[in-house]
């Protein structure tokens, strides 16, 4: 029997409301306790992104850190015999955060509308189970090179998709943020879950498109390779992103794999 690869990771965090806005609707959790990482970016305008975003990352990191300590999932019907234990969990949690957003929006008036982004990662050994819904992104860096590990859920990602609209085209329209998917408009949502061998040296990024719409791929890249801690990385990633305009909320979590260890080790700031 093989030995199962226990990574060593260092964790950076930050988010900031960006030059535009004037509240932060991204909400975000690090736990490093179960090696666990989870953001939203929330939609509904004023208050009401806030309240969505919010109720995503705190339902699924509660739903996840009690699995976690009876060691038991709760069935709900949304098991996936493909996927891991911790990539049910997570999907498991999302289903049931979204349906505490619709709850809630459709209880208070003054909450219609609103939903959120949802984007939780985690970590065992070396396999990272990945579960999204919305356009938030994870991308991987593995010996230089940039990959995106999630799709977006935009109505322009979809018609790029099906061939109705070319990039250039989709990268001048104005509907940039027109979501076709996200949690808390339907009672059911479509998440799309996938797993994900990790090694040594390899870092990968999670983040709101509060990032995506403002720093191109290729910089962001550059960015991941050029900083030495991955504290650094997240503060200099924000700083980009409001140096070219900071119209979004912007939210990233950097893991930056160092090796094997028998411990993980994490640094984290605001």
């Amino acid at each position: 029997m093989s030995e199962k690869s226990c990574l060593h990771i260092e964790v950076g965090s930050k988010t900031d409301v960006g030059c535009v806005r004037g509240n932060n609707e991204d909400s975000f959790r690090v736990v490093p306790t179960l090696s666990l990482f989870v953001l939203s970016d929330g939609m509904g305008g004023q208050t009401h992104g806030e309240v969505a975003s919010s109720i995503a990352v705190e339902i699924t990191v509660t739903y996840c850190l009690e699995a976690s300590a009876s060691k038991w999932i709760p069935p709900n019907g949304h098991f996936r015999p493909d996927f891991s234990e911790k990539t049910n969990c997570l999907l498991n949690a999302a289903h049931l955060a979204n349906r505490k957003i619709y709850e809630g929006a459709m209880s208070d008036p003054t909450l219609r509308g609103m939903g959120a982004t949802l984007l939780a990662a985690w970590l065992e050994d070396s396999r990272l189970s990945l579960v999204h819904v919305g356009d938030s992104r994870a991308y991987l860096l593995r010996s230089s090179v940039l990959v995106r590990l999630t799709a977006d859920h935009t109505l322009l990602a979809e018609q790029i998709r099906r061939g109705i609209l070319t990039l250039e085209q989709a990268e001048k329209s104005t509907m940039q943020n027109v979501l076709i998917r996200a949690l808390g408009p339907h009672e059911e949502v479509e998440l799309d879950a996938s797993e994900f061998s990790l090694l040594p040296q390899d870092v990968v990024l999670l983040c709101t498109d509060g990032l995506t719409h403002m720093v191109p791929d290729s910089e962001i890249a550059s960015t991941l390779i050029s900083n030495p801690t991955a504290q650094e990385v997240a503060g200099r990633l924000v700083a980009l992103a409001n140096q070219y305009g900071g119209v979004d909320n912007v939210s990233v979590i950097v893991l930056r794999i160092l090796g094997d260890s028998t411990e993980l080790g994490y640094r984290s700031g605001p």
